[in-house]
């Protein structure tokens, strides 16, 4: 089984990138020799003792799994139940970063989108058309409720007659 943990830390890719921007081809080159150097392979996070036997470092990735696999479940299950569910989901997906290369894609594409994600939140035209909206919910439904104080009144359930 082929994880993508037990590569080398350095690519074909990115060697050929780095020499030829060191070669002094133009920015644009060296603009694509940083990009590969940000690509480099997924290295296994194992100790060199237990990398060393396969079936030792198959034993790992499988412990690494169960754990990741424990951390995600647990986020699952906060995600209804009180506790900081996406926190736990991330935090699993991390885990599972340390040793698997898929994992590590993820991780760092789920990074991309929360970073862009942030930038766009404090865009100052999305911020007021947020702050907006929210002051037109939160309105409407004052509105909501107010009304249905006027229709209904307060009854609570401590001031209920005997039935």
């Amino acid at each position: 089984m082929n994880t993508g943990s037990d590569r080398g830390t350095h690519g074909a890719a990115a060697d050929d990138a780095t020499t030829e921007a060191a070669a002094g081809s133009t920015a644009e080159a060296a603009t694509e020799a940083a990009g590969a150097a940000e690509e480099t392979p997924h290295v296994s996070k194992a100790p060199a003792f237990i990398k060393r036997n396969r079936s030792l470092h198959l034993s790992w990735q499988v412990g690494v799994f169960i754990v990741g696999l424990a951390v995600i479940g647990a986020g699952i299950a906060m995600l209804v139940l009180p506790g900081p569910g996406w926190v736990a989901i991330f935090a699993g997906l991390a885990i599972w970063a340390t040793e698997f290369a898929w994992a590590h894609l993820v991780l760092r594409w789920t990074k991309r989108k929360v970073t862009e994600a942030a930038q766009k939140a404090l865009d100052p035209k999305v911020r007021r058309r947020n702050i907006i909206l929210t002051s037109v919910g939160l309105v409407i439904a004052g509105a909501l409720i107010g009304f249905y104080l006027w229709k209904y009144g307060l009854v609570l359930p401590w001031s209920l007659k005997d039935q």
